[in-house]
């Protein structure tokens, strides 16, 4: 049995630790006949934590079946406590339709990029070991990162790296980018980072490598992470029973700062909603000890009124 709040991904030994876990349970107060949407279920860490702290049913959503499939063998515990489906997230109505629910406890999505993803170079979103160009969240469909490098021109690849990942150099990095493609250079991930630091004149002095910001970049635009994101905050809370509460776990400053000017402006829209938390939520150094990825996790919950 996995240890509620915690999942084994299938081939390691290493536990999947769910970022702040105890928060997330303590701010969406599951209980006995409740339910709760996790929209981003992963390997079903924070599902678990809520089934284990008395939420009664969870609906679990992800667009990575690999993902899923580690779930559901994890959380196999709970019976039909638990109901996971291959679904985005921002698809919540018609997911919920599926299963003849209209109100949910509360709902969580944590847009961060998990140990599995992120560990297996075949899916292409690490820059630290060579992966093929993919980064699709779900390899059931859509153009992989090679298909879509293949096709893009410099001025549009420039905003995507200036947009998502905030890179200064953003003309820089897109041109140097292009230059391995068309020399036949770019043919897997390493070969991606090292096009990205040339670009980017990475130098010994710099806090984070280079390629963080770039590969952040090209990871939203081959998911479409941003699109229609704002809406689906909006339809999310609709969706809650009075007193529930949308807690929504973001890792980069662009999706955050979508989260708490949402918020903000539902809680000032009238009296339907309120920020249960003023600010963001972030992990404790206990926690980031022990889980370096969760560093810059940032956790904000909005309530619908009672």
């Amino acid at each position: 049995m996995t240890t509620p709040g915690r999942s084994r991904s299938s081939g390691s030994d290493a536990a999947h630790e769910p970022v702040l876990v105890r928060e997330v349970v303590s701010w969406l107060r599951p209980h006995a006949g409740g339910l709760y949407v996790d929209g981003t279920v992963g390997l079903g860490g924070h599902a678990a934590a809520l089934l284990g702290a008395g939420a009664g049913r969870v609906i679990g959503l992800d667009r990575d079946e690999a993902a899923l499939a580690v779930a559901r063998e994890g959380l196999a515990w709970a019976g039909d406590r638990v109901t996971l489906l291959h679904a985005d997230y921002r698809n919540l109505d018609e997911a919920l339709a599926s299963q003849a629910v209209t109100q949910a406890d509360g709902l969580l999505v944590d847009l961060g990029v998990s140990s599995l993803q992120l560990d297996d170079a075949a899916r292409g979103f690490s820059f630290r070991q060579a992966g093929a160009l993919d980064m699709r969240m779900d390899r059931s469909s859509g153009a992989t990162l090679a298909e879509r490098l293949a096709a893009v021109d410099e001025a549009t690849l420039a905003d995507v790296i200036f947009r998502y990942g905030e890179e200064r150099r953003s003309r820089r990095v897109a041109r140097a980018i292009l230059d391995a493609r068309d020399r036949g250079d770019l043919g897997d991930t390493l070969a991606l980072a090292r096009a990205v630091r040339r670009g980017a004149g990475a130098g010994r002095w710099q806090r984070i490598d280079p390629a963080t910001r770039t590969f952040q970049a090209l990871r939203i635009w081959v998911n479409d992470e941003l699109d229609g994101f704002d809406r689906f905050l909006e339809s999310a809370a609709s969706r809650l029973v009075s007193g529930g509460r949308l807690a929504v776990i973001a890792f980069q400053s662009l999706e955050d700062r979508v989260v708490k000017h949402t918020f903000r402006r539902l809680a000032a829209s009238g009296p339907a909603f309120a920020l249960a938390t003023k600010r963001a939520v972030r992990p404790g150094d206990d926690e980031v000890a022990a889980n370096p990825r969760a560093r810059s996790a940032r956790l904000r919950v909005l309530e619908k009124a009672a």
